[in-house]
């Protein structure tokens, strides 16, 4: 059986690290990928692993063997940069700060992370709380890892539900790390929130072009929506079975805008995660062989 991977596409998955880390990179190569996201630890727990020489070295020898080119981690789910409650604060920069460690460790080109919540309702605090803690992290932990805050549904305190929040935590981060910063497009999340993949296609990148700029834009999440248009939930669903249906995918593969810009599936696993991310994935490269 010939195999569908194309060493030059920029497709992958979020990938289980059961085993051990060094265990991603052969699981990216089962859904035919050189791309990959990864937790470095276990995202609802505050356990903080560290990354020793041997790990590091197991993993890179692990990533070259299986070709990927792109690898990059998502952040602890308990991680609230932007909470008024200092304690609660200090304990999700210690836990930043030692994910973008790992991450540096393992040479990672990209951190995903959700912007946090205001819960005191103070958009503008919590804005400059999470910029403060993202200029911490990057000027504690040098390296090339690429800190990307995701686009959220908008629902709840959030601050990263829309464009013009993640500009405004962007600017507040001193210009000399500017290059380490970026953004990640979830577009469960961007429709969610409001952003009408569907019907304003176009609409939604002059928006993010103007809020943010298209250079910031350094990763895709592609994710279907389990709920309707602007509904501020984040339930991911397969590509094409959910409210945006395949329109808005078939567009973002074959926009020259995005081309190389790596596209990450963090669509339903279920039972059989290799066979559900192999169908997401193969619904994408059928754009791309179609033109």
């Amino acid at each position: 059986m010939t195999s569908s991977r194309d060493d030059s596409d920029e497709f992958g998955a979020h990938v289980s690290t059961a085993g051990g880390l060094a265990t991603a990179p052969a699981r990216a190569r089962e859904i035919e990928s050189t791309s990959l996201q990864l937790f470095t630890k276990q995202p609802t727990r505050w356990a903080e692993p560290v990354v020793d020489p041997a790990l590091a070295l197991a993993f890179g020898e692990e990533r070259d063997t299986h070709q990927i080119r792109v690898a990059g981690s998502h952040d602890s789910y308990l991680i609230n940069l932007a909470t008024p409650k200092s304690e609660l604060w200090e304990r999700s920069y210690q836990s930043f700060r030692k994910e973008l460690a790992r991450c540096t460790a393992l040479g990672l080109q990209f951190l995903v992370t959700h912007p946090g919540n205001a819960t005191d309702g103070d958009d503008a605090s919590g804005i400059a709380r999470n910029a403060e803690g993202v200029t911490r992290a990057l000027e504690e932990v040098e390296g090339c890892t690429r800190v990307l805050l995701e686009l959220t549904a908008g629902g709840g305190t959030t601050v990263g539900g829309s464009f013009e929040k993640l500009a405004a935590i962007l600017e507040q981060v001193p210009d000399e790390l500017q290059k380490r910063l970026g953004v990640c497009f979830d577009t469960c999340h961007a429709y969610s929130a409001g952003y009408d993949l569907v019907g304003d296609y176009d609409g939604v990148w002059a928006s993010f072009d103007d809020a943010l700029g298209l250079e910031r834009l350094g990763l895709f999440h592609l994710n279907d929506s389990k709920n309707p248009f602007a509904s501020r939930k984040d339930r991911h669903e397969h590509l094409g079975e959910g409210s945006l249906g395949v329109e808005p995918f078939r567009r973002i593969v074959l926009d020259p805008r995005f081309l190389g810009i790596p596209k990450i599936l963090e669509t339903p696993k279920e039972s059989d995660p290799v066979g559900n991310d192999l169908k997401n994935l193969g619904l994408l490269r059928s754009f791309r062989r179609q033109g």
